[in-house]
């Protein structure tokens, strides 16, 4: 076969070169064309007669492309206009900060949350609190950073095309919840992770949303290059198009994917979920707390769908400003459930304390540590214990389904999911030093300042 080379203008991520490779697969005589939005190239592979210009052309522009050279952004972005919008949206959002402070909505809790889910009301409840916390700051930041990127590139489209992409990623997360949750039921516990592994993926959630909230800004324009998605092969497997790197299937597919990430909420569902032992039922709690936190990531939609003309430019670096502080509160929250420390920070406490701390006992050569468990975290969260010695860890659950209710020592391997009422956690400090703990998603923190004599 012979070959014929071509620059293209627009290419930006693999939905482009199978959108480019398709339609040029339909051009008579073509035989195979190969894509690399990478190089900006297309090879285009024939048999007998050389294809006609006109009609690549013709096929590059039905596919939204155009034939030329891509000229290269510079890194950073010289205009003094953008850089004065992205003070005001930093502004903007500080004041909104401290009006919701103020009101004391920035810890969202859910009163009476302590029962046994006895209903799916409850479970329903559940996730309505998710939906307008945690779930906003981990998940909405990811469809957030999506869906207005989509919005960027289409401002033709309208409020209801905009609004698509939230619809096809809330059903992707109802149905594919109720799916795995019904595999829950019946397997029991198979998708627990190690805390490591979920400080790494909590990690790289935040720099996937930094990337997307960089790009937003238009401060660093180099960074439009890069593209996350799906491989080539991959997305053609399971059937995903799209114009942009956006498609209904890819949509629905990251809703599903959701499932696995480190949300205390989701986690305490999906524990009631394998309690059920039943397949329907364990899809019925995992489905019903997908609807839940619907409402919560569905405002978020209904933000980028309506804005439109000369406010939406602003309005993207708003939400791209947005989209990297939940990007940095995912950064160190991942760290906390690593269990790593910077330098020295984890042997920070090396000095004997003379006065021994109130919370601690020492019962039968046994270190006793009393903590609550609460809507809003641990009380206390500070403990000072002896190295060497073991340590009855005894916390009582007072909110067990809300996202401090799964409870992470990462230094020593340890995970509890808290059932309402007193649970028991048991290990021996063999490190002088910080010796931290924190919820499932590393929200919610604590220590323990081991030493070598009290």
């Amino acid at each position: 076969m012979k070959k014929i080379t071509i620059p293209i203008k627009g290419m930006h991520c693999k939905s482009c070169e199978i959108l480019i490779e398709d339609k040029l697969l339909e051009i008579d005589g073509v035989k195979e064309s190969k894509i690399n939005h990478k190089t900006g190239r297309a090879e285009i592979y024939y048999s007998a007669d050389k294809p006609e210009s006109v009609a690549l052309e013709n096929a590059i522009r039905s596919a939204g492309y155009s034939i030329g050279e891509e000229k290269k952004a510079g890194w950073i972005n010289k205009s003094p206009g953008d850089y004065k919008d992205l003070g005001i949206a930093f502004i903007f959002l500080l004041g909104i900060y401290f009006v919701l402070k103020s009101f004391g909505l920035t810890n969202v809790a859910m009163s009476g949350a302590g029962a046994d889910p006895e209903s799916f009301g409850v479970v329903l409840l559940v996730g309505l609190t998710a939906g307008f916390s945690s779930c906003m700051a981990l998940v909405g930041g990811l469809i957030l950073g999506a869906s207005t990127k989509f919005a960027e590139k289409h401002p033709e489209a309208s409020a209801f095309e905009k609004f698509k992409p939230h619809i096809y990623f809330n059903l992707g997360r109802i149905f594919g919840f109720a799916a795995l949750g019904g595999i829950l039921g019946v397997l029991g516990s198979i998708f627990q992770l190690s805390s490591f592994s979920l400080g790494i993926l909590t990690i790289l959630v935040g720099a996937v949303m930094l990337i997307m909230g960089l790009q937003l800004t238009d401060i660093f324009p180099r960074l439009n290059d890069i593209k996350i998605t799906l491989p080539k092969a991959i997305s053609r497997a399971l059937g995903i198009k799209g114009d942009g790197g956006y498609s209904h299937k890819s949509a629905l597919l990251l809703g599903a994917l959701t499932f696995f990430l480190p949300c205390g909420f989701t986690q305490a569902m999906q524990l009631f979920a394998v309690s059920t032992g039943n397949f329907v039922a364990g899809a019925l709690v995992m489905g019903i707390f997908a609807i839940g936190t619907a409402p919560g990531l569905l405002g978020i939609g209904g933000l980028t769908s309506v804005i439109k003309g000369a406010f939406a430019k602003r309005f993207f670096k708003l939400a791209g400003l947005l989209v990297i502080i939940f990007a940095f509160f995912n950064f160190a929250n991942g760290w906390n459930l690593t269990g790593l420390s910077i330098g020295s920070a984890g042997n920070a406490r090396k000095a004997n304390v003379s006065a021994s701390d109130p919370n601690v006992s020492l019962e039968n050569g046994v270190q006793v540590v009393r903590m609550a468990e609460v809507s809003d975290g641990y009380e206390p969260n500070k403990f000072t214990i002896k190295k060497g010695v073991p340590v009855k860890w005894v916390i009582d659950a007072q909110a067990p389904y809300l996202c401090a209710s799964t409870i992470v020592l990462p230094k020593h391997e340890i995970v509890k999911h808290l059932a309402a009422g007193e649970n028991i956690i048991e290990f021996t400090p063999d490190e002088i030093g910080a010796l931290k703990f924190s919820c499932s998603m590393g929200m919610y923190t604590g220590v323990f300042n081991v030493v070598e004599n009290l």
